[in-house]
C-alpha cells in the first residue's frame, strides 16, 4: 500500500470528523447568541463573555477553546482572551441577512437525529417522511433561507423576469409549491401588495408557522392550503409559480410539474430553484457538493423514498432537472443568469 496515500486519508478522516464537531460547536454559537455577543466586542475573557450572555461559564470556556481550535475565533494567549474577527462575524452573527451562513449549522443536529433510521433504510428500504423529522429541521431550513428570500427574491432574482414583475406589480397571482414556513410567501406578499399570493404544503407544522409569519408581518394578501397541489383549484391560473429547493424532494416530481403546468397561465412562468451541482460527479468534488450529498442522503432522498418516490436527491443536476420539465410537457426552459454559489434558477414556460 501507498503509505503517503494512507496518511493523507487518515488526515482526511480527522479533518471531516473535526468538521462535524466544529459544525456542532458553531450551531451552539448561533443558537445561544455567543457569536452575536462577540460581534464587534473585541477580545473578551470567558468571564466577560459569560457576563454578556448569562450562560454557564464551564460550557462557554470549552466552547470558546474549541472554536479557536477550529479557526472560528482568534485567541490572545498572554491575556487568555477570545475574539470573533469582523470577517467571521459578517457570516456568523448577521442573522436574517442575505450573507448569514449560521443557518447551515442548524441542519446538523436534526439530520443526525434521524441517521439511525436512515441506516435502517439502507438495509430495508423506505425512508424517513418529512413529517417525522424533528421540528428543529423546519427551523433550520427557515433560518438558512430567510435572509436570501427577504433580501434577494423580489429585488434581485425576480428582476430577471421583468414581464412577470410588471404583472405582479399591477395585481397578479403567485403560487408557491412546497411553501414550508412561508418565507417566500412573506417576501412576495410584501413585495407585490396588489397581488394574490398562495402557498401550498402538506406539512401541518410548516403551514402553521407560515400563517404565523404572514400574520406577524401584517400582510393580508396571502393564503395557505395545507394539502398537496391537487387541492388547489385549476382556475384561476397563476402568473408565477415558485418551487424553491423542493422539486428533488418530491415522490413524484413529474406529476407535480404536470399539475403546476395545468395551473400556470399561458404567459406565466414557473421559477424553480435547485442546488447548484454539475451533472458530472468529477466536477462535484468540492465542499459545497459534499454538503449537498449529505443533506440529500439524510433529508432529501430519504423523505422521497419514504413514500415510494423517485428519490432524485439534492444533486440530481441540470440534465435530470430539464428532463423532468420535458416529461411534464413544458415547452421552454431558461437557466437564469443569477450568480450564486449554491443555487441554480430555471424559468420554465408552457
Amino acid at each position: 500500500m501507498d503509505k503517503t496515500k494512507m496518511k493523507t486519508m487518515a488526515e482526511r478522516v480527522f479533518r471531516d470528523v473535526s468538521g462535524g464537531m466544529a459544525a456542532g460547536l458553531a450551531w451552539l454559537g448561533t443558537e445561544t447568541g455567543l457569536f452575536r455577543a462577540m460581534a464587534g466586542a473585541g477580545p473578551l475573557t470567558v468571564a466577560a463573555l459569560v457576563e454578556r450572555t448569562g450562560l454557564v461559564p464551564r460550557y462557554v470556556d470549552e466552547w470558546a477553546r474549541g472554536m479557536v481550535a477550529a479557526g472560528y475565533l482568534d485567541y490572545e494567549p498572554e491575556h487568555d482572551r477570545f475574539s470573533l474577527p469582523e470577517e467571521h462575524a459578517y457570516l456568523l452573527a448577521s442573522d436574517d441577512t442575505d450573507h448569514f451562513m449560521g443557518g447551515l449549522f442548524g441542519m446538523v443536529p436534526p439530520l443526525m437525529s434521524v441517521a439511525p433510521r436512515v441506516r435502517e433504510a439502507f438495509r430495508d428500504g423506505g425512508g424517513v417522511p418529512f413529517a417525522e423529522f424533528p421540528g428543529e429541521c423546519r427551523h433550520a431550513i427557515d433560518v438558512m433561507n430567510r435572509g436570501n428570500y427577504e433580501h434577494r427574491l423580489v429585488s434581485f432574482w425576480l428582476q430577471k423576469l421583468p414581464a412577470t414583475v410588471a404583472q405582479l406589480e399591477a395585481g397578479g397571482s403567485v403560487l408557491d409549491v412546497g411553501c414550508g414556513t412561508g418565507q417566500v410567501i412573506v417576501a412576495l406578499a410584501r413585495g407585490f401588495p396588489a397581488s394574490r399570493i398562495v402557498g401550498v404544503d402538506p406539512d401541518a407544522e410548516s403551514i402553521a408557522a407560515a400563517r404565523n409569519a404572514v400574520a406577524n408581518a401584517g400582510l393580508d394578501n396571502a393564503e395557505f392550503v395545507q394539502a398537496t397541489l391537487d387541492a388547489v383549484p385549476p382556475e384561476p391560473r397563476f402568473d408565477l409559480v415558485m418551487a424553491c429547493d423542493c422539486l428533488h424532494d418530491m415522490p413524484d416530481p413529474v406529476a407535480v410539474l404536470r399539475d403546476i403546468r395545468a395551473r400556470l397561465a399561458d404567459d406565466g412562468v414557473l421559477l424553480v430553484i435547485e442546488p447548484r451541482v454539475s451533472d458530472r460527479l468529477e466536477e462535484n468534488v468540492h465542499p459545497i457538493a459534499a454538503m449537498f450529498y449529505g443533506f440529500s442522503v439524510f433529508h432529501c432522498t430519504t423523505q422521497s423514498l419514504a413514500h415510494g418516490g423517485a428519490g432524485l436527491g439534492a444533486c440530481m443536476g441540470p440534465s435530470k432537472t430539464r428532463a423532468l420539465f420535458a416529461e411534464a410537457g413544458f415547452g421552454a426552459v431558461e437557466e437564469l443568469d443569477i450568480r450564486s454559489p449554491v443555487n441554480l434558477f430555471y424559468a420554465v414556460r408552457r
